[in-house]
């Protein structure tokens, strides 16, 4: 039996095993899960076995040997234990769709395909399909842009919730709605625009994202035109205003035209006096300017003012992102018939009003021919061919709970096959992932896989027919099509012969929670790193990716060969080569993150989305190494370059505090004499206890450090050259976490700036160092054990980056001065690439440092934690 181990036992057991509905039938020896940290958004669970029970109260033995005492109202129970019972569920679920006589064959097939997970369905197909008449299995869905009324936004609100609520994430394109201070008529008043109501949705997402056990994920889109797009690509500057949803600006060829000719562009809307504004505007400005209806300028800007505000901006914090949906349409097979208006939340699956996600993915790590050193091709051409029928038959297997979406998804019984485990292929063929070669190699891979996938889709459409909307001529006229049948004609032929099943078939998903299930590469991605750490009870281990541990183990004493390369060993440009050389291969599109170093220019980052342009591709999204939601420290290398120097204005202190509301170091205002008991000021005439007042500049560094609890900020800024304040940043504001740092910031800072007697550092330090909690990370002199031990361990830093006080030489306290480039690492299955540090976050689920961007989604390295599934 295929039983799974660790991170990937826990991520099939919670979100893919069929699960028991009566808890209370657990019994001793059962395989459950066991709810360790009761939080509603974020729970945190254990995979363990009954040891005993005793009515409510039950004994869990849990993977790593612990034992806890829990009850049967924190348990969950699975029916399933192995992938090999919900490989059975699947095949029998969606091969009884067939008729009846090949209802066996078809089970049989699909058995093979998801045996050994040669294709890993997607998260709702694997929960859904063969357990609840009553779970969608679609990820994902576009709804209508809302009507411009009060109405019409309530009625998107109630759309939108109604999806999430059963685990689909939702994208929404907001041009439908009329420009900040535009006329309201009826109300005699004015618009608050479109990104305000943006809000609306991002803050109900938000209360979806508290309340269940599934994350709301939405995605909001503006069009280039609309009036209002400069306040949407910049409104994740402005905190609190939109905080939980991706943001995309739709781009057309014009737009695109327009800054390469650096020409004016003009931000237009509707006029919404125009007779049937109500019910003829859904925010196609095409459309409506060949209604002959009027369109408003409201104003004329550079194109090239607007294209600067989006790099910029994604430069900042990756945000937004740039889709490019002239281009999208034209490419698109529903071109003639279903215009694409939004990306679902992952932005691989451009959809009409109405459409779906219907996904799963290819494992390409199993496709490896080690007799030859080749792909397994015949065998690759089965597995599309049957996985094509499977993903089909989902579209009459699921249950609609929408009219529209049935009504929509059988006129273009659109699909989504993708693949995960690319590039773990590409290393057991020894292709480095990037290269010239790999380019070749991409080509020809995706490229033979999309034959297959059209040839598999017409021969259905012989057996069941072509998807309602199919018009041969007008089909086959798509920029997609055109590509496609002049490398395979036999495409063109199979088409014209028997028509054609499904709209598109091809999509590049993110793959984070199933990808790290099976235990390879996931999406089309590289690796984020091959080496990362585990706590045992045998302390820290270095361990490494089963591939490379493979390779390592088979040539002890040598280094990994180049063609073991990680996200961000890559340049930014092999990244969008890559996703070029695939994208054209694919009807849909790719979630994809181009990693880039922290150095990356904006300049740089303005022709990396222009090569985006230019290849082909139908999106960009980047993630710049240390670019954050909130980021406010900037270091500089000094001389020594063992040192960051930081100039600390009043303004941007009261920033490093907190990054969101304005503190103050200042005690009782005005005050120069330390506080009592009672928080009013003591009179004194001891010199020595007075506290130091601060100048309005202060000179320092920021110390960058990992820590048990998450990567922390120290700045440590000097008075009279010597240490007088520590400001401490870890988590994210808001959290138990940040408070508790910046609190310890706080009273060592007024440690420091109280009075003269004794060396105050080499005291502080002294009582700091070694302070240790439930976990430790790193090894030797570089291990830090606790939020307070890191703190020390940067004042001895600061103070060896300075000339080395003689009363701190006289201290003689132990251990070497830390370097600054501290190996990330944390309590289980971390992560870890040296350099690599500002990639890594805090995990809103297990709280620990190994959360990544990879795949235009952040996921969690350790819990399985994923924003976008």
């Amino acid at each position: 039996m295929n039983r799974l181990e660790g991170l990937s036992e826990k991520i099939f057991l919670d979100r893919y095993a069929r699960k028991n509905a009566e808890a209370s039938k657990v019994e001793v020896g059962d395989t459950v899960l066991v709810l360790l940290k009761d939080d509603l958004a974020f729970p945190v669970k254990e995979a363990g076995e009954i040891l005993s029970r005793q009515g409510e109260q039950v004994e869990v033995k849990l993977r790593n040997g612990d034992i806890v005492q829990s009850t049967i109202s924190k348990l969950t129970h699975t029916i399933e234990k192995t992938p090999e019972e919900m490989w059975s569920r699947l095949a029998g679920a969606m091969s009884s769709v067939e008729d009846e006589d090949k209802q066996a064959l078809w089970q049989e097939r699909f058995q093979y395909i998801l045996d050994d997970w040669k294709l890993v369905p997607g998260g709702r197909i694997a929960a859904g399909a063969g357990a609840s008449d009553e779970l969608t299995l679609f990820n994902c869905y576009v709804i209508p842009s809302p009507k411009d009324s009060r109405g019409g936004i309530m009625s998107t609100l109630t759309e939108m919730t109604e999806i999430m609520a059963r685990g689909g994430g939702v994208g929404i394109n907001l041009s439908s709605l009329r420009p900040k201070r535009a006329v309201v008529v009826g109300v005699n008043g004015s618009s608050s625009g479109a990104v305000s109501w943006g809000g609306l949705f991002s803050y109900t997402t938000g209360l979806i994202e508290q309340g269940g056990s599934r994350r709301g994920a939405l995605m909001l889109m503006i069009n280039d035109w609309h009036p209002d797009v400069q306040e949407f690509i910049t409104v994740k500057q402005s905190m609190g205003k939109i905080t939980n949803a991706n943001l995309s600006v739709c781009v057309s060829d014009g737009f695109m035209e327009a800054v390469k000719q650096d020409s004016d562009w003009d931000l237009v809307f509707p006029d919404t006096t125009e007779a049937g504004y109500d019910d003829l505007w859904d925010g196609d400005l095409e459309a409506w300017k060949a209604l002959g209806k009027k369109v408003i300028v409201h104003k004329t800007v550079k194109a090239r003012e607007i294209w600067s505000a989006i790099i910029e901006s994604a430069w900042k914090s990756a945000e937004p992102g740039v889709v490019f949906m002239e281009r999208y349409n034209n490419m698109s097979n529903s071109w003639y018939f279903n215009p694409i208006i939004a990306t679902n939340p992952c932005g691989e699956q451009g959809l009409p009003a109405w459409g779906v996600c219907n996904l799963s993915a290819i494992n390409l790590s199993k496709f490896y021919d080690e007799e030859n050193d080749d792909v397994a091709w015949n065998e690759l051409a089965k597995v599309t061919n049957w996985a094509v029928r499977f993903l089909d038959n989902v579209i009459d297997r699921t249950p609609y709970h929408f009219p529209e979406n049935e009504l929509n998804q059988k006129k273009e019984r659109r699909i989504g096959l993708g693949t995960m485990g690319l590039a773990e292929l590409m290393i057991k063929l020894k292709v480095r992932y990037g290269s010239s070669e790999s380019l070749d190699f991409l080509d020809k891979l995706y490229g033979f896989m999309a034959k297959e996938a059209y040839l598999a889709s017409a021969e259905i459409a012989a057996d069941k027919g072509s998807f309602t909307a199919f018009d041969r001529e007008l089909y086959l006229q798509s920029g997609f099509m055109k590509n496609i049948i002049a490398e395979f004609p036999e495409v063109q032929a199979a088409i014209e012969a028997t028509g054609m099943r499904n709209v598109t078939v091809i999509t590049q998903a993110p793959t984070g929670s199933t990808g790290t299930m099976v235990g390879t590469s996931t999406g089309i991605e590289p690796y984020f790193a091959f080496e990362y750490y585990r706590q045992s009870r045998l302390g820290f281990d270095v361990q490494y990716v089963p591939i490379a541990q493979q390779w390592l183990d088979a040539h002890p004493n040598e280094q990994l060969p180049d063609y073991f390369v990680t996200a961000m060993t890559l340049t930014a440009e092999d990244h969008i080569q890559v996703q070029a050389a695939i994208q054209r291969w694919v009807d849909s599109s790719i979630s994809k993150t181009a990693n880039c170093p922290n150095d990356f220019t904006v300049e740089e980052t303005e022709k990396l989305y222009e090569l985006a342009y230019e290849l082909g591709c139908k999106g960009v999204t980047i993630y710049r190494d240390g670019s954050r939601d909130v980021q406010v420290l900037s270091t500089a290398p000094s001389k020594d370059e063992a040192k960051k120097e930081k100039i600390v204005t009043a303004d941007s202190e009261k920033e490093a505090i907190s990054g969101l509301e304005q503190q103050s170091l200042s005690l009782n205002g005005q005050s120069e004499g330390p506080i009592g008991i009672s928080g009013k000021v003591v009179a004194t005439n001891n010199e020595d206890r007075q506290y130091k007042r601060r100048p309005q500049v202060l000179k320092g560094a920021t110390y960058r450090m990992n820590t048990p609890l998450g990567m922390a900020y120290i700045t440590i800024n000097d008075l009279d050259d010597v240490p007088s304040e520590i400001f401490l940043i870890v988590g994210k504001a808001g959290s138990d976490v940040f408070a508790m740092a910046e609190a310890l910031g706080r009273v060592c800072s007024l440690f420091l700036r109280y009075g003269e007697h004794g060396n105050k550092v080499a005291l502080l330090i002294k009582h700091l160092k070694g302070i240790g909690g439930t976990g430790a990370i790193g090894f030797g002199n570089n291990r830090v054990e606790s939020i307070a031990d890191a703190v020390a361990k940067a004042l001895e830093m600061h103070l060896q980056a300075n000339v080395v006080e003689p009363e701190y030489e006289q201290m003689e306290l132990a251990g070497e001065f830390l370097s600054v480039d501290i190996v990330p690492h944390a309590a289980t299955s971390v992560v870890h690439q040296h350099g690599l540090h500002d990639s890594i976050d805090l995990c809103p689920s297990c709280g620990l440092a190994t959360l990544i961007n990879i795949e235009g989604c952040k996921q969690c390295s350790s819990c399985g934690y994923s924003k976008c599934n």
